[in-house]
């Protein structure tokens, strides 16, 4: 399991961050204006993607960056669900 972990973050730093922050976008939009329960399991798949991000990561954060992505992460959480809802 960790080697997994460790190639697939190898992976994840080479990957191109415009591509990465281009990609986001796309999914946060298509969720935002898909039909409740289709946009809240995107933004809920994409929530369960940077819970993984945030846990692997948690260690090298500063607690600045820490309480921000929370922040943002419970706001991401609480769309979804509204958009379940």
């Amino acid at each position: 399991m960790q080697r997994t972990q460790s190639l697939l973050l190898a992976r994840l730093a080479r990957v191109n961050p415009t591509t990465v922050f281009l990609a986001t976008l796309v999914l946060v939009l298509v969720g935002f204006f898909a039909p409740g329960p289709v946009g809240g399991g995107l933004l809920l798949a994409l929530a369960a993607g940077l819970v993984w991000l945030m846990v692997t990561t948690w260690p090298v954060q500063r607690p600045a960056t820490r309480v921000l992505r929370l922040v943002m992460l419970t706001l991401l959480v609480a769309v979804a669900m509204a958009k379940l809802l």
